[in-house]
Parts: C-alpha cells; sequence; structure tokens
C-alpha cells in the first residue's frame, strides 16, 4: 500500500514539474550523514549511506520512472522477489525485472566518482579558483564535458538551462559578483560541497561530481524553499 501510495505521489510530482520554472534539483542535505543521530559507525556502512544520500544518486531516482524507481527500491535495496514487486506494481516479473535492471543500470554509473578525501581536494582548489575568478584555474579543475545545472525555482536568479563545457561554464562562473563566489567548505548530500552566503544566510548550495580529479557534475540550488534546513 505504502508503495502504491509513492507511485502516485511521484507520477503527480512529475506532473507539477512540467510547470517548473528552470531545472529541477533535489533539495539538499546539509552534511547528512556526517554528524547525524544513529549513523553507523561501521566504516563500510558509513560509505554506503553516504553513497544512497549523495547528490548523484538523488538525481538518477528522479530521472528514472516512477515504476522503475519503486521496481528498483522494493528489489534492490529492501530484497522483495520480483513476484511480489509485480503484484505491488500491477505489473509481471519480467517486466519488473527489467525495470530494476534499467534502474540498476543508471545508478551504477552514478557511483563512478572520487573518494571523499580526494574530491575534498578538488573542491577546496575549485573554491579558491572561484573566489579568485580565475577563469584558467576553473577550466583545468573541470572535465571537458563538466555539465553545470542551477535550481532557482523562479524565486531567485538562476540558469534556466545547464552549462556544457569546461570553458563555458568557468566565464560563467567567474562574471558571478564577488559577493556570489565566496563560499565556504561544507558536506552537502554526504559529499564534499560549498554554501554561498550572503548576510549571514545560505544562499547557494553546490553539490560536486568528480571523477579522476575533475568536476565533472555541478549542481547549484539557489531555490530558497529548498535552502530551509541550512537556515534553521
Amino acid at each position: 500500500m505504502a508503495s502504491r501510495i509513492c507511485l502516485d505521489v511521484l507520477r503527480s510530482a512529475r506532473a507539477r514539474r512540467e510547470s517548473y520554472v528552470g531545472e529541477w534539483l533535489p533539495e539538499p542535505l546539509p552534511g547528512a550523514p556526517e554528524g547525524t543521530a544513529g549513523a553507523p559507525g561501521d566504516p563500510a556502512d558509513r560509505v554506503t549511506l553516504d553513497e544512497s544520500v549523495s547528490m548523484a544518486f538523488m538525481v538518477v531516482l528522479e530521472t528514472m520512472t516512477p515504476a522503475e524507481r519503486v521496481a528498483f527500491v522494493l528489489h534492490d535495496v529492501f530484497r522483495y522477489p520480483f513476484t511480489e514487486v509485480a503484484e505491488i506494481t500491477g505489473r509481471t516479473p519480467v517486466a519488473c525485472r527489467q525495470l530494476a535492471s534499467s534502474a540498476r543500470r543508471r545508478v551504477q554509473d552514478s557511483r563512478k566518482a572520487a573518494p571523499p578525501a580526494s574530491a575534498s581536494r578538488v573542491v577546496g582548489k575549485f573554491r579558491r579558483a572561484l573566489e579568485a575568478g580565475d577563469v584558467r584555474a576553473l577550466i583545468g579543475l573541470l572535465d571537458p564535458d563538466a555539465v553545470a545545472t542551477s535550481d532557482g525555482g523562479g524565486l531567485v536568479p538562476a540558469a534556466r538551462h545547464p552549462v556544457t563545457g569546461a570553458e563555458p561554464i568557468a566565464r560563467f562562473l567567474a562574471g558571478l559578483p564577488a559577493g556570489a563566489r565566496a563560499t565556504l567548505e561544507r558536506m552537502v548530500n554526504g559529499q564534499p560541497g560549498l554554501v554561498a552566503m550572503e548576510n549571514g544566510v545560505a544562499v547557494t548550495v553546490f553539490a560536486f561530481a568528480v571523477a579522476d580529479d575533475r568536476i565533472t557534475r555541478i549542481w547549484a540550488m539557489r531555490n530558497p524553499e529548498k535552502l530551509r534546513p541550512w537556515n534553521p
């Protein structure tokens, strides 16, 4: 019953996003799961938990169809057999197996990322280059095919479409006002990220995907409604 309710919610959410202004991104989590109550003590469990809330993983979940998402979560996370998943989703076991397999491939691609320590070094260099407005240094830290996506929700200024390519991203970021480029290093969804503050209020939260010492994805959350956890 809970899964069917989730299916309905996912379908209605997808319809609502068709009228959303600009790009839609998941809500960023401040520091999670670092320091949260009940966080597992086993380092292996911590790595698994960090991956499960990473922005890359959350974005991949959002790209799945509602049926893919439910089939993947029920089978791969909660270990439901496909016969039971089929009863819940109203599909055949074969169809559910295909849905989960498709979702699994997307998730595996999202996990091709650098370890947190390595990512932290890259993000730190990126912060310094961003604050200096150093286009050349920014280009050197970005993958040639990097993609930057921002979410303002129509409430604050933000790029309406993703910016692709190291140089276009670097020039776009370097062209921001100096205040918007001043950031603090923080954990975002369990991974190294940045937060831009204005008068003591978080106005932009940056999450990153890093591979081979290059930033491959940047997600900039500016919608103030999604930044409420960062401004208690």
